[in-house]
């Protein structure tokens, strides 16, 4: 390991991780509404801008991400108070137009169940785990709809984090139907949405109505959260063939969308795309606690992080933008923001993992 590689690995990643979970809640927290504002400065806001609700289940999957690394009470608070805005602020439901809105909400609030065992979060999984289920239906074979008024959209988006949940819920609660469900739903997705040559993953099929693919929308986000669906079957079924569709996907994703020299992951722009990159990060650190070593994961969230602490920060803030080697400019969106929070936890991960290893 060369000097800089090295430092790079002794960085103190949780402390910088914390200091990115302050910047978040001085910047974008809210008090009136008990949620983040979608913007900073909040001024950028406008009464016509969309409310981004599958955002704010990111929160609450960073706020978790920090309850389990420093186990502080006072986040389990922050959960529980964030989640109960987030209902409320939705009109008194987690319920919503958008599937795969939901599945993020019942993905940060199971995993809120997993680390508090707060019965609340539970029931709200199991209410939204029903709703969700609505998705599936007969066009194009079967799959999950992206939205209740558009059902023969169907998506990565959709499918993928729904095959998440449902192996998750197999996992804790040992239904043989959510199984079922975990493999119908990632078998529709590989049959249907992965390039069968290379295992990267395209967006959707029939968004236009033309019953077409859209080979030319390879998005991070798509390749996370289908090697993260590998990772959660091969976790619960021990079935090679999972493994092997996660980490294949995994390298294509690499070698299509990193830059070959610096590992950097693309700039995909603001608003939903704002969010991509951490998601990938997510399921990255996943698939390297399956499977160390097998795939260069580690240091390409540790090529990232580096790259956005030392050129990407702007360190008065501790904001950043959708490039992370570019300081950001104002406004900030609350994705953007959580994308790079998201890293820097990814890096805290990497770096825990590395000093239990050194251990044991």
């Amino acid at each position: 390991m060369d000097i800089s590689a090295e430092a790079v690995t002794k960085a103190d990643w949780p402390a910088r991780a914390d200091e990115a979970q302050r910047s978040l809640k001085k910047h974008f927290y809210n008090e009136k509404t008990g949620i983040m504002n979608q913007w900073f400065p909040r001024e950028y806001f406008r009464p016509d801008d969309n409310f981004y609700y599958w955002w704010h289940a990111h929160v609450l999957d960073v706020l978790v991400d920090a309850y389990e690394r420093t186990h502080d009470p006072e986040l389990a608070l922050q959960i529980r108070e964030y989640s109960r805005s987030l209902r409320a602020y939705n009109g008194g439901t987690f319920l919503h137009n958008y599937y795969d809105d939901m599945e993020w909400t019942a993905l940060a609030l199971l995993r809120a169940f997993q680390a508090t065992g707060e019965e609340e979060y539970k029931t709200a999984v199991l209410e939204l785990w029903t709703d969700i289920q609505t998705a599936w239906n007969d066009h194009f074979g079967g799959g999950m709809s992206w939205k209740k008024d558009q059902l023969d959209y169907k998506n990565t988006p959709a499918n993928a984090p729904a095959a998440i949940l449902a192996a998750r819920l197999y996992s804790l609660l040992r239904n043989p139907e959510d199984l079922e469900w975990a493999v119908r739903i990632f078998e529709w997705n590989q049959a249907h949405l992965v390039d069968p040559g290379s295992g990267l993953v395209w967006d959707g099929i029939n968004r236009l109505g033309d019953g077409r693919v859209d080979y030319d929308w390879a998005f991070t986000y798509c390749q996370g959260v289908f090697l993260g669906a590998g990772v959660e079957l091969y976790r619960v079924t021990r079935e090679q063939k999972y493994a092997d569709a996660a980490l294949r996907t995994a390298g294509a994703c690499i070698n299509r969308l990193c830059d070959p020299d610096t590992l950097l992951l693309p700039d995909e722009g603001i608003d939903d795309t704002g969010l991509f990159k951490g998601i990938l990060i997510r399921y990255f650190a996943q698939l390297e606690k399956q499977f160390p070593g097998a795939i260069p994961v580690r240091e390409v969230i540790l090529a990232n992080a580096d790259a956005l602490w030392n050129k990407g920060l702007d360190h008065r803030s501790v904001l950043c933008g959708p490039s992370w080697e570019l300081k950001p400019i104002l406004p900030v969106q609350l994705s953007v923001q959580l994308s790079g929070l998201m890293l820097l936890e990814g890096a805290a991960v990497m770096q825990r993992r590395s000093t239990s290893s050194e251990l044991e």
